[in-house]
């Protein structure tokens, strides 16, 4: 009989998005993959069976903890051996449907990134660290990939064993093909001047991503600079509105979700971040892989990757004229761009797929061991 393993998240996007490579290994390991998430649909690569859980961003919505009933039914009934739990919204309410259980299955919590950090306000953050702490005792590894979330992890003994993994890596190979293929993407196509200084930030438009704050430092920079911002979301429309306001709208492009991120990385000049907080973000590793200096706020998960001065530049998370700084500096220090460019790209290696799923999968074979006559097919 088939052991059966299923994967959770809040979006059917991040489970196709980040982790079709690891339900491919688990099916070529002999086993069943069901995945649970909020719009799944009947069909995904890689997967035996899904589950259209109804998650909704806010933590205290009615939904959610109707998925958790939900949860803890489809858990009961298909007898699983493995759950692995990504994003934090459907990594507590997985959790929170296993709490009691007289058998419940193993569990992995792995944290893209918990939403608090030394700067997070004392209300918000010993609300988060009670939902974690609520749901600990279920967790039988937690997988962080900063130093921060691994450290939290440890002091509060968030879950029965903590280790740290190098992200879920990224598939360059993927970028590598991309470029290849035919586009419309280009300077000219997109009524940029050859001679423009582009920058490009490829985000969901959130709070949390906080693209306002590169918009805002457009206005003390030349002419000349460029900003695209990839993406869409619910801050997208606000951005663009700030945009207008500030007379900004021709030096800042607002593309949509973009599918071939590698093309748009091929007409900028630089990449930037002013995210909150972060994991360990593909978009920022994405981009040093395609040759781009980053410029980046100095939070967690970017100072993971970034050495400043040597990988990349880090401005203080929030400050529109240290971000401005470092972007004039980079600008006008051409061999600069190039070293961290270079440095980066050789840096960034360590987080391809290829040897973080044989890391990653081999986490995972530690927790269900006691359960298995073979491990994982790498």
């Amino acid at each position: 009989m088939k052991q059966k393993v299923l994967y959770t998240a809040s979006t059917y996007s991040h489970i196709e998005h980040f982790h079709l490579p690891y339900l491919k290994a688990f099916q070529n390991s002999g086993w069943e993959v069901h995945i649970g998430c909020g719009n799944a649909p009947e069909q995904v690569l890689y997967t035996d069976k899904t589950y259209d859980l109804p998650f909704r961003k806010s933590m205290s919505a009615p939904e959610n903890f109707r998925a958790a009933q939900m949860l803890r039914r489809i858990i009961r009934d298909e007898g699983y051996s493995l759950i692995i739990t990504h994003t934090s919204l459907a990594a507590f309410f997985t959790r929170l449907a296993v709490k009691g259980m007289s058998a419940r299955p193993r569990l992995i919590n792995v944290a893209h990134g918990y939403l608090f950090d030394n700067d997070t306000s004392a209300m918000k953050r010993n609300m988060l660290l009670s939902a974690e702490r609520l749901t600990a005792s279920e967790t039988d590894l937690v997988l962080t990939m900063n130093r921060y979330d691994y450290d939290a992890a440890k002091r509060y003994r968030l879950g029965k064993q903590v280790e740290m993994i190098p992200g879920i890596g990224v598939d360059f190979a993927r970028l590598d093909e991309a470029k290849k293929l035919e586009t419309e993407v280009s300077r000219g196509a997109r009524g940029i001047s050859e001679d423009a200084f582009v920058l490009i930030y490829a985000a969901e438009f959130s709070k949390r991503k906080s693209q306002d704050v590169l918009i805002r430092a457009m206005e003390y920079l030349p002419d000349e600079m460029v900003l695209v911002l990839c993406g869409d979301g619910t801050e997208l429309e606000r951005c663009k509105a700030l945009a207008q306001q500030l007379k900004l709208d021709k030096r800042i492009l607002f593309p949509g979700k973009v599918e071939n991120m590698a093309a748009w990385y091929g007409i900028a000049d630089a990449a930037v971040s002013a995210s909150r907080s972060e994991g360990l973000p593909f978009n920022v590793m994405e981009a040093m892989y395609c040759g781009l200096p980053v410029v980046a706020s100095r939070v967690k998960g970017h100072t993971d990757l970034i050495t400043d001065g040597v990988t990349g530049l880090l401005y203080t998370y929030g400050d529109v004229n240290a971000c401005v700084e470092k972007l004039r500096y980079l600008r006008q220090s051409p061999m600069l761009r190039e070293s961290l460019a270079v440095n980066a790209k050789v840096d960034v290696m360590n987080y391809s797929l290829p040897p973080v799923l044989n890391t990653v999968l081999a986490r995972y074979a530690e927790v269900t061991v006691p359960m298995l006559e073979h491990n994982f097919a790498f």
